[in-house]
């Protein structure tokens, strides 16, 4: 069964995905921990790692049952199909969660450059676009997670 990418209403995210799994239909959505700071602690919160994204693992004919759950927009469209998310895409999704600091996570915007592939750590095997280097510090925008990660050189290895 195919990933589909739904468009749900802003901060509803986690709404969602837990209504959706009460309804027994099988959904994915990525929350990274950050620091928020009030004027009296800190604390750890988690937040989506793609704001308003969730993602469904359904049949074609089983869509149209996730629109009874308030807060669904829409389903995400490319080239006037649905949006599939390959399964490969989501365990490295789920992978980099597990294994790579949350501090290190960060979406940008991005300009293509230089192919690299990263030959160590948690997203060995994988290819990306190098957007800047930064000291030790190296920015790449992976194509296949539609997202940015930076990557510890002192920690990883990349190779051109």
């Amino acid at each position: 069964m195919p990933w589909y990418v739904l468009y749900t209403k802003s901060r509803n995210e986690k709404v969602v995905a837990e209504k959706l799994r009460l309804r027994n239909i099988d959904v994915f959505c990525p929350l990274i921990k950050t620091k928020r700071k009030w004027s009296d602690r800190v604390k750890i919160v988690e937040e989506p790692l793609f704001r308003s994204y969730c993602f469904v693992n359904l049949e074609d004919h089983q869509r149209a049952q996730v629109f009874d759950t308030p807060g669904i927009v829409r389903y995400l469209y490319w080239l006037n199909k649905p949006a599939i998310v390959r399964d490969m895409e989501i365990v490295t999704i789920k992978h980099m969660l597990n294994e790579v600091d949350h501090d290190l996570i960060q979406l940008e915007t991005f300009s293509p450059a230089s192919q690299v592939t990263i030959t160590s750590g948690a997203f060995k095997h994988t290819e990306g676009s190098v957007i800047n280097q930064q000291g030790k510090n190296l920015s790449l925008y992976i194509n296949s997670l539609q997202m940015v990660v930076k990557i510890d050189l002192s920690k990883n290895q990349v190779s051109v």
